[in-house]
């Protein structure tokens, strides 16, 4: 049976500051329809909950889904059901009150996440019938994870667990991160932090990750630099994280990762340096779901997390 297996017909979306995808699961975990669109990001949080609504409404005209579960951007509550916190991706997210908005607007109770932590959830399920410990990171644009326990993904105060993007990290030491601080991790692993360290070493203006990659490939000392500097900050704290949290397997998905393999190598070499003697048999893995895997964990959440319905007063 499919991670996102749940008993019943469920809908499963996942929210980015791009795009909107959704599907419709049967009570198999079977992919009965999918739908994507655009997330009107820069109109407002009203807006972007409408968007939601239409999207599980284009998935299920024949209403046969008792439930949503929605894999969200942002710092998101699953028990208050508040995006408790966000970037500039989605104008006015934070403070959106997510759960009951869309339950509103759909008629379903709602389970909502973190896209990452909803993300990890297959991953979990997979490993050891779901009862085994993950530590999980996505490296995209910016570096989000996930943490889970003995079978229990851990949520933390305000929905918080997981942003590893904003531990410290030695080599963004004085950098400005997006969340006010200076010196955090997403600011030299990320995407736009590998491409904004090339710029600082080089004075040369690049557009986009894959820019950087495609010159580190052809060996230009700089470009190889700043892809490795990156992984191996990332590396370094993820290794640390398994030092302290014990995890059976370790996970590292993401657009960054897809870069090659001089990425993947020196993550895994800064990793490995940090581990204590009981972990050293552990290596970071690529996920084990693709494309799929939000909405299949946005779908699973309705089994594990709180149910916002709609009419409720909070």
């Amino acid at each position: 049976m499919s991670a996102a297996a749940t008993g019943a017909v469920v809908i499963g979306l996942d929210l980015g500051g791009t795009k909107i995808a959704a599907a419709l699961f049967a009570a198999d975990g079977t992919v009965l329809a999918r739908h994507s669109r655009p997330t009107p990001a820069r109109d407002g949080a009203e807006a972007v909950l409408d968007a939601l609504a239409a999207a599980a409404a284009e998935v299920d005209p024949g209403r046969l889904a008792t439930a949503l579960g929605i894999a969200a951007a942002g710092v998101v509550d699953p028990r208050s059901g508040l995006v408790t916190s966000a970037t500039d991706s989605i104008s006015g997210w934070a403070g959106t009150a997510l759960g009951a908005g869309l339950a509103a607007r759909t008629g379903l109770p709602v389970a909502c996440d973190n896209d990452v932590r909803a993300t990890a959830g297959p991953e979990l399920a997979a490993l050891a019938e779901g009862h085994g410990s993950l530590l999980f990171a996505a490296v995209g644009t910016g570096v989000g994870g996930a943490f889970a326990v003995d079978g229990r993904m851990l949520h933390g105060a305000s929905g918080v667990a997981g942003h590893l993007g904003h531990l410290p990290s030695a080599e963004a030491a004085g950098l400005p991160c997006t969340c006010g601080a200076t010196g955090h991790l997403e600011v030299i692993a990320s995407g736009p932090g590998i491409a904004a360290h090339y710029e600082r070493l080089t004075g040369t203006t690049v557009d986009r990750l894959e820019s950087v990659a495609a010159r580190a490939a052809q060996g230009e000392p700089a470009a190889v630099r700043a892809v490795t500097g990156g992984a191996a900050a990332a590396g370094r704290v993820l290794g640390g994280l398994a030092n302290a949290l014990g995890p059976d397997r370790v996970v590292v998905g993401g657009g960054v990762p897809r870069i090659g393999p001089l990425y993947g190598d020196a993550l895994a070499t800064a990793f490995a340096a940090e581990l204590m003697p009981p972990l050293r048999g552990l290596v970071p893995e690529s996920p084990l779901f693709g494309h799929d895997a939000a909405v299949l964990g946005a779908a699973a959440l309705t089994t594990t997390l709180p149910l916002h319905h709609p009419g409720a007063h909070r």
